[in-house]
């Protein structure tokens, strides 16, 4: 069950929706919010750092310069419908555009699933292009969020890749972990079972409050079914842009059997501005995070580049 009302999350949360502070943006990109996830924000606190990831707000609807719908140029680079080829080795499939949680600076709030995106079930000009790229040996599936898929979507996108002896890893990014824990459950962990490629799960954590016992249970759950676990977060204005909360969020990630990947500076989507922290800002709390923690707790500061054969270090 997912909160899709402003209203009712603001009243679950004890929140008065007169405050000047929050004024709720009507948008295409709407309010989606699993229950779970509002249970860990602090009722009455119009600040809080998991509300402030979900809630829409007035200043999404500010034009700022450089921010686009499209910032990573994504459409450009999409041979067939859904699978996007930017870097050497590795392709990723946009397997849907459902998701559990609508995160407002998700730098795909604009992407265009309805024509960029399989139809329901034919992952078939996909595979095809897949099987003409021998040099292709990852595979990452993305979205919206594959986990959306029912185990039986899964087993069948997985039995069409089980044909290509050139792919060595699946790769899924997924969010569900963290804001919807219950979804790694028995069905979703036998079909982790039947795959012959090597899994990685790339989790989306922005804040250690958003680590609770659910959310440890579920990882221990894919660790002990042989998955290796990787965090993404994104960088984020008065969220988590402080030495001391992205430190917490290492120790927290890596007590739950999850090591940090990468820090994103944010991709400039429209409607996102509001949440970017500068790149001095950025490169000041990773010196930070590197006199903190040990090393293989330190996140790879990045940013995303159209263009460019990967990812840049900032």
């Amino acid at each position: 069950m997912a909160v899709r009302s402003v209203d009712e999350l603001l009243q679950l949360l004890q929140i008065d929706p007169a405050m000047a502070t929050i004024r709720p943006l009507q948008s295409d990109f709407p309010l989606r919010v699993p229950h779970g996830f509002i249970q860990r924000m602090v009722k009455g606190d119009s600040r809080d750092p998991l509300l402030l990831q979900v809630l829409p707000l007035a200043r999404e609807a500010e034009e700022v310069a450089g921010f686009r719908q499209d910032p990573l140029h994504e459409l450009d680079t999409m041979p067939v419908p859904g699978l996007l080829h930017k870097y050497q080795g590795r392709a990723l499939l946009t397997t849907t555009g459902a998701c559990a949680i609508h995160c407002r600076y998700c730098f795909r709030r604009h992407f265009p699933y309805s024509d960029a995106n399989p139809a329901p079930g034919d992952w078939q000009p996909a595979i095809n292009y897949l099987a003409q790229r021998t040099d292709i040996s990852e595979l990452i599936l993305s979205g919206g969020d594959p986990l959306t898929l029912t185990d039986t979507r899964l087993h069948s996108l997985t039995g069409q890749l089980a044909s290509l002896t050139h792919l060595s890893t699946l790769r899924i990014h997924t969010r569900l972990p963290v804001v919807l824990p219950a979804r790694i459950d028995s069905g979703l962990l036998s079909w982790i079972k039947t795959q012959t490629l090597k899994l990685v799960f790339v989790v989306h954590c922005n804040h250690p409050n958003e680590i609770d016992n659910s959310v440890t249970d579920a990882l221990d759950k894919l660790t002990a079914a042989g998955v290796t676990l990787l965090n993404q977060s994104v960088l984020l204005r008065d969220i988590n842009d402080s030495t001391a909360i992205l430190a917490r969020l290492s120790e927290r990630l890596f007590a739950a059997g999850v090591l940090p990947y990468y820090l994103h500076q944010l991709d400039r989507v429209q409607g996102a501005a509001h949440f970017e922290v500068g790149v001095e800002r950025a490169r000041e709390i990773m010196t930070g995070l590197r006199a903190t923690l040990p090393g293989y707790l330190v996140p790879r500061l990045v940013q995303e580049t159209p263009g460019m054969p990967g990812k840049t270090p900032l």
